[in-house]
Formats: structure tokens, C-alpha cells, sequence
């Protein structure tokens, strides 16, 4: 074994140290960390044996660093044919996500690696692969996922219905009517997990989804078969997921709700039914605000509102305006915080009674603040 016979320069240590922070690629960084391990004295065989290089890559980089500086860390060219994509193709592929694939011609509002090769061949005439594509993204600000939120409403309806529903709030506040913000939601009976303080040594692990798509679509089946079949819950002994109608009555907490393993059009002309005997000694005529969901629209609530004319009726909001202007909406989302976060129910059974005690316990002391 050779003794290594190298000068280094004073500022060795210095710029070795900053090109580690600089670099991006492991081998580079590997290969920087044992040649500064050198450069501190230690023995080659020593640095080897510890990051796992062999003794003559070791020399060999320590070599390079002494007559080239840290561009001698950096791997030389390869021969073969050079890539398809230049930097130019790559530019102009970054700029390319940034615009709305409908403008050239997609059917699709996000891209896909092949409609980008596509469009990219069309516009300079060099094709290429969807795998190239996919490699140059992957190396710029890109991920590939699925886009989230809600769509938003046109801001003319926006604004119109803002309008209307002053108007309504101010008939309420003059005691002329009693108005409701009514909406549904949907609640499983699987934990929904939340950031919370859990020992280093432990990793806490919840069954936030014990069944298999095909176990769940079998439970929800026969759940919905039992209910609609018997009306009961002793009937219902399977399932996942659990359905809450409620309204809150516009200035004040109040939540009037229905809970039921499955919703449709009947539960919601029961639900109507209980509300109106709520408030039919009020002399006092019954708006409720919903949205444009099609069990709203359903004909089989015809019969029902019929019956309530000039008693109850409904003010159905634009489209996509429900999250902006129902307030009911804050407040499901508390719910189901308190109802299932951190929580995995065994049986709907269990998350009905925890639905049933949250909405309970509401009544008595709110725990949504609304703002009217």
C-alpha cells in the first residue's frame, strides 16, 4: 500500500465544506464527505472502511480533488447519444404546465405526460416520449397529484344570492319568518387521523380504514337494503358510513337534525315533517335555504311541499355557492372533529350514539360559534 503523497490548498477545507451544501446528487456528496475526510488526516484505509468506498475509488477521488479542486468530484461526460431533451425542450416543456391544457385542445382540465409530448411535438416538431417527459418534470417544481377544494362560484350568482339572503335575514330579524340554513353531510365510522404528541419510540398506528373497497361497497349494500326495507335501526348491522340532516335556524345555535344509516328523498320528507311540527305553532311561514343537490329537486318532495304551501318553502342557492354562504357548514366541520378524529367506531351502532351525544350536547352548550 502506497503512502499518499499529496499537497492540498489552505482553503481546502472551506470549499469542500460549501460545495457540500451546494450539491444535490448522493454520489457527489459521498464522494466530497470522504475526500474532506482525507483532507483532515485521517488515513485512506480508515475513511474507506467507514463510508464503504474501496481503496482505489478513495485514491483515485482524493487525486482528482488535488489537481482539479472540486470540479474533479463531479463525473466526467459519457459517450453515447446526448439526451433528446435540451435545456431549451425543457423550458419550454416548464412553461407549458403552467398554461390550461383545454386552450390546446384537451379534453381535460390537468395534463397528462402524453398530452404534453404531444403538444410539445406539435409546437417544435421534436418527438418525444412520455417517459421523457415525466423525467424532466419530475426534476422541476412539478409533482404529479390529485387537485383538491371545490369549484367556485360565478361571481355574479355569488353576489346575487348574497342579496337575497340579506333580504331573508332581514324578514327574520323583523320576526316574519323563521329561516334555516339546511345541508346533509356524510360521516365514517373510521378514524380520521390528527397531529397529536406521541412518544419517539413508539409509532402510533389507528385502523383508520380496516375493510377493503370491496368490503365497504358489500356493507354499505346491505345496509342500505336493511334500512330501506325495515325503517329500523335494529335492523342495521352493517356498514360505514352514516348520514346527518340538519338545519340551523338563523340567529340563534339551534341545530335541528336527523340521523339516518342511509339518506334519500324519504328521509328527507320525514325530516321536513319534523321540523315543520317544531314550528307550526309559530303561526309563521318556514324558509329553509338549500342547495342545488338533486334530492332537493327530487319530485317526491312535491307531495310534501304541497301540503306545507304558505307554510314552508325552499330558497335553493346558486350553483357552488353552499360553502360560501351556509353556515351550517363550519359547523360539520367541527362536528366531525369532535365526533370521529383520533376515533375508529366498531359498528355504526357506536357512531351513532357518538353522533347522537355531540348533537346533543351542542344544544346545551354550542360548540360552533356562528356568526350572524
Amino acid at each position: 500500500m502506497r503512502t499518499l503523497k499529496l499537497h492540498f490548498p489552505g482553503d481546502a477545507l472551506p470549499t469542500l465544506d460549501t460545495f457540500l451544501k451546494q450539491t444535490k446528487e448522493a454520489r457527489v456528496f459521498r464522494r466530497t464527505q470522504a475526500v474532506r475526510d482525507v483532507v483532515k488526516g485521517q488515513r485512506l484505509q480508515t475513511v474507506s472502511d467507514t463510508l464503504h468506498f474501496t481503496y482505489s475509488a478513495l485514491r483515485k477521488w482524493v487525486h482528482r480533488f488535488a489537481n482539479q479542486g472540486v470540479q474533479g468530484l463531479v463525473d466526467r461526460p459519457r459517450p453515447g447519444r446526448p439526451p433528446k431533451v435540451t435545456c431549451e425542450l425543457a423550458h419550454h416543456l416548464d412553461r407549458l404546465v403552467d398554461q390550461d391544457p383545454l386552450q390546446h385542445g384537451s379534453s381535460h382540465s390537468q395534463w397528462s405526460c402524453q398530452e404534453l409530448a404531444t403538444v410539445l411535438a406539435r409546437q417544435t416538431g421534436v418527438q418525444v416520449s412520455r417517459e421523457s417527459v415525466r423525467e424532466v418534470l419530475k426534476k422541476k417544481a412539478v409533482s404529479y397529484s390529485r387537485p383538491t377544494g371545490r369549484l367556485a362560484p360565478a361571481p355574479a350568482e355569488l353576489a346575487w344570492a348574497s342579496l337575497e339572503l340579506a333580504a331573508l335575514e332581514y324578514q327574520a330579524r323583523q320576526g316574519e319568518i323563521i329561516l334555516l340554513y339546511e345541508d346533509e353531510t356524510v360521516l365514517w365510522r373510521f378514524a380520521l387521523p390528527r397531529a397529536g404528541w406521541w412518544r419517539k419510540a413508539q409509532r402510533a398506528r389507528l385502523p383508520t380504514r380496516p375493510l377493503s373497497p370491496s368490503q365497504i361497497k358489500r356493507d354499505e349494500s346491505l345496509k342500505r337494503q336493511a334500512w330501506v326495507r325495515y325503517r329500523s335501526w335494529s335492523r342495521v348491522t352493517s356498514g360505514v358510513l352514516l348520514s346527518v340532516i340538519g338545519a340551523v335556524q338563523y340567529g340563534t345555535a339551534k341545530v335541528f337534525y336527523k340521523i339516518v344509516p342511509h339518506f334519500d328523498a324519504q328521509e328527507l320528507r320525514h325530516y321536513l315533517h319534523q321540523v315543520m311540527a317544531t314550528f307550526s305553532k309559530t303561526k309563521k311561514e318556514v324558509v329553509m335555504v338549500v342547495d342545488r343537490s338533486g334530492i332537493h329537486r327530487a319530485h317526491k318532495l312535491d307531495a310534501t311541499l304541497d301540503h306545507y304551501h304558505g307554510k314552508l318553502r325552499f330558497h335553493v342557492l346558486p350553483a357552488h355557492c353552499g360553502h360560501h354562504l351556509n353556515p351550517i357548514e363550519g359547523f360539520w366541520r367541527v362536528m366531525k372533529d369532535r365526533i370521529g378524529a383520533g376515533r375508529c367506531f366498531a359498528d355504526l351502532h357506536q357512531l351513532y350514539q357518538r353522533t347522537r351525544q355531540v348533537l346533543m350536547a351542542h344544544q346545551e352548550r354550542p360548540i360552533y360559534a356562528f356568526h350572524w
